[in-house]
C-alpha cells in the first residue's frame, strides 16, 4: 500500500526528472537541447504542485512555493526573456525574489525544529565566498553580497524543515557556489563544472518541492 502511494506521489515528477537528465547530458556534451530543456525545468517542476493543488494547504504556502518556482524560471531564462537587459543583475534579482519566497515558506509554514548548530556553517560560507570572490565582482559587489545572504538564508531556514527540504537547500547553495566561481573565476573552473551547476540545481529544487508537497499535503478524512 505504501509503495503504491509513493509511486503515485512520484509520477508527476517524472517529466521533470527526464528533462533534467536530458538537460545535464546536453549541457555536458554542448548539445542543441541545452537551451530548450532548461526553459522547461521550472514549469515541469511546478506541475506536481498544480496537480496536487486541491490536496494542499494552506493556500498561502502553495502560492509561495509557486512564486519561488516562477521567479526561479525567470532567473533561469533572464537572458532569453529580457535580451536587451544585462543578464547577470537580472538573474540575481529574480533568484533573490525566489529565495525570499522560499525563506518565508520555510519559516511560516514548513519549520519543524530549531536551527541546528551546523547551520552556522552557512554564515561562514558567505564570509568565505565574499573574501574569495568579492574582489572579482566589480560593480556587482553589493548585489552579489545581498544575493549571497538570501541564498544562505534559504539554506539555513531549510534546515529547520524536514530533511528532504534541508538537503534541497544545501544542493541549491552548492549549485550557486559552483556557478559563482564559474562567473567570477572562470579560469579556475574546468568544463565539467558547468553540468555540475545544473546537476546540483535540479536536485536541490526537486528535493525542496517534493519535501514541501509532503509537508503541505492535507490528511484525508475518511467517512463511513
Amino acid at each position: 500500500m505504501q509503495s503504491r502511494t509513493r509511486l503515485r506521489a512520484l509520477w508527476p515528477f517524472i517529466p521533470y526528472i527526464v528533462v533534467s537528465v536530458i538537460h545535464v547530458i546536453s549541457n555536458a556534451t554542448h548539445g542543441p537541447l541545452t537551451t530548450p530543456t532548461k526553459a522547461l525545468l521550472m514549469p515541469l517542476l511546478a506541475l506536481p504542485v498544480l496537480l496536487a493543488w486541491k490536496r494542499l494547504g494552506p493556500r498561502r504556502a502553495v502560492i509561495l512555493l509557486l512564486a519561488a518556482l516562477f521567479f526561479s524560471w525567470l532567473g533561469d531564462e533572464a537572458g532569453l526573456f529580457f535580451p536587451a537587459a544585462p543578464e547577470l543583475p537580472l538573474m540575481l534579482g529574480f533568484f533573490g525574489v525566489a529565495h525570499v519566497a522560499y525563506i518565508v515558506l520555510f519559516l511560516r509554514h514548513l519549520r519543524v525544529q530549531r536551527y541546528p548548530l551546523w547551520t552556522l556553517g552557512y554564515a561562514a560560507w558567505w564570509i568565505l565566498m565574499m573574501v574569495i570572490l568579492g574582489p572579482h565582482t566589480g560593480s556587482l559587489l553589493i548585489a552579489v553580497g545581498a544575493y549571497g545572504i538570501v541564498l544562505a538564508g534559504t539554506a539555513a531556514t531549510s534546515a529547520r524543515c524536514r530533511p528532504m527540504i534541508a538537503w534541497g537547500g544545501a544542493f541549491f547553495l552548492a549549485s550557486d557556489s559552483i556557478l559563482a566561481f564559474r562567473l567570477f573565476e572562470p579560469a579556475a573552473m574546468p568544463d565539467w563544472t558547468s553540468p555540475m551547476v545544473m546537476v546540483t540545481y535540479t536536485i536541490g529544487q526537486g528535493l525542496i518541492v517534493a519535501g514541501a508537497l509532503i509537508a503541505l499535503r492535507r490528511p484525508r478524512i475518511f467517512r463511513r
